[in-house]
């Protein structure tokens, strides 16, 4: 889940689906509630950790912590000398994320299609829209920490791309390859505020209305795949605090106008690398099962 939440391509959320633990990280993310504060002051922490789930939290958490440290310096630099191919890379994964979690409902009628298409425009919508430009303010690490690990624990969405979205990918990059301990610790107290509120929100929107939240979600992945398109044209730049220039607004183009070497066939390849990627977990993870 680490490795997914690193790149703006898939989602921890599908790597926990397609490894069988999401009903349970669901559920134990639910158990941190005024419950096990009572436990905790009554029956100590041996109590509550065995309430909470906490093994499982503790190998979880270690592994994602492994992950975001050993990956974050080598995204950071594929992002600066190889974007064309490390995007395509994540546009493969994407749309095997697409698929998957497509696949997921259960029935297709008119309101899960209406729902399909509305997810789909929301997100192309944001997908054009400049990113925010304020990226290194106190309140909106915070808030980008919370929507960001909101996305994790949904299935499709990857908390890296919702990054990308707010503008705040490098910044967090950038903080955790320098180990910036005020803004990762920002960014964690965001994330827990978020994950401890949406999980709740999720639990009961999976329970209640399942299809229309997976149908929602796929749309919302599809449209969104405008963001990570490989090839993109600058249409303005903005200089951030540490003076340098980066864009501000792009708009995706074909290969054949592309400015330089498109790189089409080690992108094409990547590309089905990144699908490939997705669906060998799932049959590995079916096979598993």
């Amino acid at each position: 889940m680490g490795a997914a939440d690193v790149v703006p391509g898939v989602s921890g959320g599908t790597i926990a689906f397609i490894s069988g633990i999401y009903e349970e990280l669901i559920s134990s993310i639910n158990k941190i509630n005024l419950s096990a504060l009572k436990t905790l002051r009554k029956e100590g922490i041996a109590k509550t950790w065995e309430q909470i789930n906490g093994n499982f939290f503790a190998a979880l958490l270690l592994g994602i912590a492994i992950s975001v440290l050993s990956l974050a310096k080598g995204i950071k630099w594929l992002l600066e000398n190889e974007p064309i191919l490390l995007w395509s890379f994540f546009f493969g994964l994407v749309l095997a994320s697409i698929l998957f979690v497509a696949k997921e409902i259960k029935r297709w009628q008119l309101s899960t299609i209406s729902f399909f298409i509305i997810g789909t425009i929301v997100a192309y919508y944001i997908t054009t829209i400049p990113p925010m430009q304020n990226t290194e303010s106190n309140l909106f690490l915070f808030l980008a920490g919370a929507l960001a690990i909101c996305a994790m624990i949904l299935p499709g969405i990857s908390g890296a791309f919702i990054l990308v979205l707010l503008g705040a990918y490098k910044v967090v990059l950038e903080a955790i390859d320098e180990k910036n301990l005020k803004t990762i610790g920002i960014l964690g107290i965001g994330a827990i505020f978020g994950i401890l509120s949406f999980a709740r929100i999720l639990k009961w929107m999976f329970n209640h209305y399942k299809n229309l939240t997976l149908a929602i979600l796929t749309g919302f992945i599809l449209g969104s795949l405008n963001k990570i398109w490989p090839w993109k044209e600058t249409l303005t730049w903005y200089t951030n605090s540490k003076g340098h220039e980066v864009p501000l607004l792009q708009q995706s183009i074909l290969p054949g106008n592309y400015t330089g070497d498109p790189q089409l066939l080690w992108s094409v390849l990547l590309a089905i690398c990144g699908f490939l990627t997705i669906y060998i977990l799932e049959r590995v993870a079916v096979k598993s099962n």
